[in-house]
């Protein structure tokens, strides 16, 4: 069943929100670079530290022991999936919260993809901390991430979230 369709304007707004979240990210990572070198880290709360990690690989830095390859596969994947994301805000841009999310995963999959473009890896420096999660991660440090994994994580939600709204609608 199609979800409706809304005009180029409706695109326009959710292709503006993706570059807002590649711009912002962007800029985020351009601090970092130019304020930290490699390893570095500062301390904000007792949970949390601002660092400058680089990822060669995907999430938690899935194949980043790989020789370089990984580096033009994630880069031909995220143009893939950016294409398809177009292609689906084109076809549901009316769809408020599905284009909000799929505009937010769209910002961060570009914004990763001019790291790899442009470093040869993913520049990271979000390091949250936990004590109890010492027994998942070293030092019960999550993986660092970036405002585009946030922005990733938060589109992905945002369908979640949209999809069981659907289903109750449904019902």
């Amino acid at each position: 069943m199609a979800r409706g369709k809304s005009g180029g304007a409706g695109l326009a707004l959710w292709l503006a929100l993706a570059a807002l979240v590649v711009v912002l990210d962007q800029f985020s990572k351009w601090l970092i670079l130019g304020h930290y070198r490699l390893g570095d880290a500062t301390p904000v709360t007792g949970f949390f530290n601002i660092v400058r990690a680089h990822n060669t690989g995907a999430a938690f830095s899935f194949l980043a022991g790989g020789s370089g390859w990984q580096r033009w596969f994630f880069v031909a994947l995220a143009l893939a999936a950016s294409g398809f994301i177009v292609w689906l805000l084109r076809q549901h841009a009316g769809q408020r919260l599905f284009a909000f999310s799929l505009s937010m995963i769209l910002g961060g999959a570009v914004g990763n993809v001019v790291d790899r473009l442009q470093h040869g890896y993913v520049v990271d420096f979000l390091d949250f901390h936990w004590p109890f999660l010492s027994g998942l991660f070293y030092r019960g440090h999550f993986p660092a991430f970036n405002l585009a994994d946030a922005a990733i994580t938060a589109g992905a939600v945002g369908l979640i979230l949209d999809e069981l709204l659907r289903v109750r609608r449904a019902r």
